[in-house]
């Protein structure tokens, strides 16, 4: 599948952009270009004199989204590697900075991601298991159903997915792949539905697979360990009278994120820009469904920025 061919909402654009401010002459991170929405948004907002970083880990969504803002962006100065988020300080020291003004991360799965069934993050498209999200992965998602124990694939589960039948959906697995290996996504869909008594089904409301693809997405990747580092390492790099926002997508993210902020506020040295989350308006929910989860937070650097780093 073609990425540039793909489109993707970024969320909350307008209340991003607000928080952040970006003006001329400053550096902007994106520390998850994805389909490049939130960093047209800000380039657009600073004009050609800022200096955008742009960096992913998915090298798929960043070849895309590096073609389409250099398209657009013609006079820009801009810096794209792939890579996650614990090598944020590497990818703003090869731009040549030392700081930067302005951090964005946008956290989970963009709908291209989702649209790619051969990328095995979607329940609704059949395809490889795999939910890897780029290079540096040990495993995918397949490997962990065929090779764990039981009793690690329940607490993945219940840990990442707050999956409430996570040890019967466990057992199932294993059963299943006594038989055979677990390959697709379609044969973990059907194996979840079996799993889950119907009742239990009907009366969640949402596709009853959706928490163990969050929780195995969220281990291969090793999501939360990458953005502890990669929320430090942004702290970190922002210089004086920077900001820094984060939309994230559900509690265990945010959690992180509030507590990060929190105890960055508490140093002196940042200022909260948001006492609670912001979350997306009616009118956005009503063009993004995939937009319902999101929370937005945002600090500020104590001091003035002096621009480019």
């Amino acid at each position: 599948m073609r990425y540039a061919e793909l489109s993707h909402a970024p969320v909350m654009v307008e209340e991003l952009c607000e928080l952040l401010s970006p003006r001329a002459g400053e550096v902007v991170l994106d520390a998850t270009l994805g389909g490049g929405g939130h960093a047209r948004a800000l380039l657009s907002r600073c004009g050609a004199s800022c200096a955008l970083i742009g960096m992913d880990r998915d090298p798929l969504a960043l070849e895309a989204a590096s073609f389409r803002l250099r398209r657009e962006f013609p006079g820009a100065s801009l810096h794209f590697f792939c890579a996650p988020f614990s090598r944020l300080e590497e990818a703003v020291e090869a731009a040549g900075f030392r700081s930067v003004d302005v951090v964005v991360f946008d956290l989970g799965v963009s709908s291209m991601q989702l649209e790619d069934g051969e990328r095995g993050f979607s329940f609704d498209l059949d395809g490889p298991l795999d939910m890897r999200m780029g290079e540096g992965c040990e495993f995918d998602a397949s490997w962990a159903l065929n090779h764990l124990s039981e009793e690690d694939i329940a607490s993945i589960l219940w840990r990442y997915g707050q999956e409430r039948w996570a040890r019967r959906i466990a057992r199932a697995v294993v059963r299943r792949r006594e038989e055979a290996p677990i390959r697709t996504t379609g044969e973990l869909v059907s194996l979840i539905r079996e799993a889950i008594p119907k009742p239990a089904q009907r009366a969640c409301g949402k596709h009853p697979a959706r928490r163990t693809f969050q929780a195995l997405r969220i281990y291969v990747n090793d999501e939360m360990g990458e953005l502890k580092r990669g929320l430090e390492a942004a702290l970190r790099v922002l210089s004086p009278g920077g900001r820094m926002a984060v939309i994230s997508y559900h509690s265990l993210e945010d959690g992180l994120v509030k507590r990060a902020f929190r105890e960055a506020s508490a140093s002196g040295a940042y200022v909260l820009l948001t006492k609670k989350p912001i979350e997306p308006s009616e009118a956005e929910l009503s063009r993004n469904r995939r937009a319902r989860s999101a929370k937005l937070r945002a600090l500020r650097r104590v001091g003035v920025s002096g621009g480019r780093g």
